[in-house]
């Protein structure tokens, strides 16, 4: 297998529960965690067929992206993602822009209140949203395809 460069791939896997596990898993991770602050977003998903586009307004460290990961959502733990830094002031023009090519997708917008973690090599974000409720999101990002099936293994443990 040929080692493929350049290549943005993220490995995830999510869960969700309800506020008592939620309070749990923060008093663990502030306990046995690296703390890696909070990371508080505004986020504008755009649903589309095998993909989905995002417009990412990081409020906490004032920052902003675009962002396309190159799969249906909730299919598949591992994907490629292409991300593009944009100035947090044009957040609203992005968006805008974007609804106005009337492409064939869904909007759905989604305030997420986030800490972010580390522990054991994996970046832990402890979520809630109005969409999703509490959750938790388990990501390490690579750029090698031959690491993915050992580090996918590495989270499902």
């Amino acid at each position: 297998m040929k080692k493929q460069k350049n290549k943005r791939i993220e490995i995830e896997f999510r869960s969700r529960f309800d506020k008592k596990r939620y309070n749990k898993l923060e008093k663990f991770l502030k306990t046995n965690a690296k703390d890696l602050g909070k990371d508080d977003k505004n986020v504008f998903f755009f649903i589309f067929q095998g993909k989905l586009l995002k417009v990412v307004d990081n409020v906490s460290k004032k920052t902003a992206k675009i962002v396309l990961k190159l799969n249906k959502i909730g299919h598949g733990s591992d994907f490629e993602e292409i991300e593009i830094p944009i100035n947090p002031l044009e957040v609203t023009k992005t968006v805008k822009m974007i609804r106005s090519l009337n492409l064939d997708g869904d909007l759905m917008e989604s305030f997420q209140k986030r800490h972010n973690y580390f522990y054991k090599g994996v970046e832990i974000a402890l979520k809630y949203s109005d969409h999703w409720g509490y959750h938790l999101e388990l990501e390490i990002m690579i750029n090698d395809t031959i690491k993915k099936w050992r580090l996918n293994k590495k989270l499902k443990q």
